[in-house]
């Protein structure tokens, strides 16, 4: 994935609010949504929005004096790019040493587990031609 499209903290909670708005946004919007106690400047997260803008991962059109703003990726989109640059990066593209990654957490519950296997077996079943 391009370092560009990398998304830092702050533009993935800008992103996700942007994302969960689910139509054409203004700075306001996003303000309101992401940071509605006010943890963030309404100028903060408009130069964050115009980063994204810039990163292309962001679209904006404007109508009279008002920034309307739409994302040009989707959430599984950036997902996807996240997930193959840590498994490349981290795990030199070894999906099973981060499958053991994550198993090694302490904090990974039973349901978890019966939640992966069943997500596992889904998958063999679509790589065999399965249908359910």
């Amino acid at each position: 994935m391009a370092t560009r499209n990398k998304l830092t903290p702050v533009e993935w909670e800008i992103m996700e609010a942007i994302w969960g708005l689910k139509s054409a946004c203004t700075v306001r919007d996003v303000l309101d949504s992401a940071f509605p106690n006010g943890e963030k400047a309404y100028t903060t997260v408009q130069t964050i929005m115009n980063t994204l803008e810039k990163k292309g991962l962001l679209r904006r059109k404007k109508t009279g004096l008002v920034n309307f703003y739409r994302p040009a990726r989707t959430r599984d989109h950036m997902i996807k790019a996240e997930m193959s640059s840590l498994l490349s990066r981290v795990f030199d593209g070894s999906v099973p040493e981060l499958a053991n990654s994550l198993l090694k957490l302490d904090d990974v519950k039973l349901e978890e587990l019966r939640k992966i296997k069943k997500l596992i077996e889904d998958k063999e079943r679509e790589l065999r031609g399965e249908n359910r």
